[in-house]
């Protein structure tokens, strides 16, 4: 096509272009929105080439279901919401084991004060992409997408217990790892 397509169009015409395959289209779309889906993939993935897959299979998943969009929400949200799903799906196909119960985890907690105010978002996102995949799931579901511990179980297949007790030890280790010499 000719035209110059962009995301601040009339939001009616860009989500139908988008909705018609307009390569051009879902081009402005992944370009103005690549840096925000991809720090929520990089929270959840362990390297940069699995966040860049779960960028991808999101871009994927937003482009096959374009057509659900309801104009007049917020695009960005609704664009979120399918990338934490797609990192939770990708987590399902992931999990080999269940995780353990809180009462693993009473000996765990830590008095000590906020150990992560004293670090960048750099440092803390290269300490979280070093969790067992689900201290980092549960990690990120809770603190940075505001799930409960009832939302994720339901998530996860997982009790509410285990998500308290993964998240007590997600933060354990993240506070070992921050607060390691020579990191």
């Amino acid at each position: 096509m000719d035209y110059a397509v962009t995301l601040h169009q009339d939001e009616k015409q860009f989500v139908a272009a988008l909705a018609r395959g307009d390569r051009q289209a879902q081009r402005v779309l992944y370009e103005e929105y690549y840096g925000s889906l991809m720090s929520i993939c990089q929270r959840y993935a362990g390297t940069e080439d699995e966040a860049m897959d779960l960028l991808h299979e999101s871009f994927i998943k937003i482009f096959q279901k374009i057509g659900r969009y309801e104009s007049g929400t917020a695009l960005l949200a609704w664009m979120r919401r399918i990338t934490v799903n797609t990192a939770i799906d990708q987590y399902r196909r992931n999990s080999r084991r269940r995780t353990e119960n809180i009462d693993n985890a009473y000996g765990i907690s830590s008095d000590a004060p906020d150990v992560f105010a004293q670090f960048g978002a750099r440092e803390i996102l290269a300490a979280v992409q070093k969790l067992p995949p689900t201290y980092r799931t549960i990690f990120n579901l809770y603190v940075v997408e505001g799930y409960s511990h009832k939302e994720i179980a339901g998530q996860l297949g997982i009790t509410d217990s285990t998500s308290r007790s993964n998240l007590v030890k997600a933060r354990g280790k993240l506070q070992k790892v921050l607060t390691a010499p020579g990191r």
